[in-house]
């Protein structure tokens, strides 16, 4: 039997940018995909676009409860073998995506998989400005470099793990990924297979600094709170904050 994906779309007021996400969904040439929405109380009309999908889905309304607790609601709607959530804002980026994951899960017999992903900034496609690791769990736990809308996961890894930490609020996939790793080592495609938008609205630019906070809590508690750790990944976490502030300061310039 051929795998069968469950594609998990989360919205709230996503409207300027959800069809470009549908669209890259419905341009899948891999037939067996169940299709999700869980919304978060949208009111400009994403509902409508949405409901206007000619093809059968499932949709979930006025999910409350923030990112977590709606990737969670999806979960627990998904029956496909094969687990992927693509946002909102967020959209793959050729029409083989699905199948060529397929091939090279069955092939490989991975439990999950992920790819590259591009920025989207104002619809120019800019690939990562640095080299992406060779995964390992020991690198994972130094920088998260996993791109959530190219990852896919076997629902039956998923059913080990659990679902995502509803008490986080930003790097709540990081933490999923670290979980994951630990029972399972994941393929790594050397390719792009989705585009994450940044926006001046999008969660993760919002709240960048607060999201790198978060990200230092789950290493510590991943790592251990032994007195090495606590001084390597606090530093590297001082050492991303002085970078992120030059580079808001030099973007206030530049704009000014």
């Amino acid at each position: 039997m051929p795998l069968t994906f469950s594609v998990i779309t989360c919205t709230w007021n996503s409207e300027p940018y959800v069809a470009q996400s549908i669209e890259s969904v419905l341009m899948q040439d891999y037939p067996h995909v169940e299709y999700i929405f869980v919304d978060g109380g949208s009111v400009d009309g994403t509902l409508e676009r949405i409901r206007s999908i000619t093809r059968d889905i499932k949709l979930a309304t006025d999910v409350r409860g923030g990112v977590s607790a709606a990737m969670n609601a999806g979960l627990r709607m998904a029956t496909g073998d094969v687990i992927a959530h693509l946002h909102g804002d967020d959209y793959y980026l050729y029409p083989r995506v699905l199948s060529e994951v397929a091939e090279l899960m069955e092939s490989s017999g991975s439990e999950w998989l992920f790819g590259r992903g591009m920025d989207d900034v104002e619809g120019r496609l800019e690939p990562e400005g640095w080299v992406v690791p060779r995964y390992s769990f020991r690198r994972l736990l130094k920088t998260d470099f996993i791109p959530h809308a190219s990852v896919f996961i076997r629902k039956r890894l998923i059913d080990k793990v659990g679902f995502f930490d509803e008490q986080l609020k930003y790097a709540m996939d990081y933490d999923w990924f670290l979980r994951l790793g630990r029972l399972a080592d994941p393929y790594q495609l050397d390719r792009h297979l989705s585009a994450f938008r940044r926006h001046a609205g999008s969660i993760s630019t919002v709240n960048y600094p607060k999201g790198m906070l978060e990200e230092l809590r789950i290493r510590l508690r991943f790592a251990g709170l032994w007195p090495w750790w606590v001084a390597y990944y606090g530093a590297y976490y001082l050492l991303r904050r002085w970078r992120f502030s030059r580079e808001l300061s030099a973007s206030k310039q530049g704009s000014a």
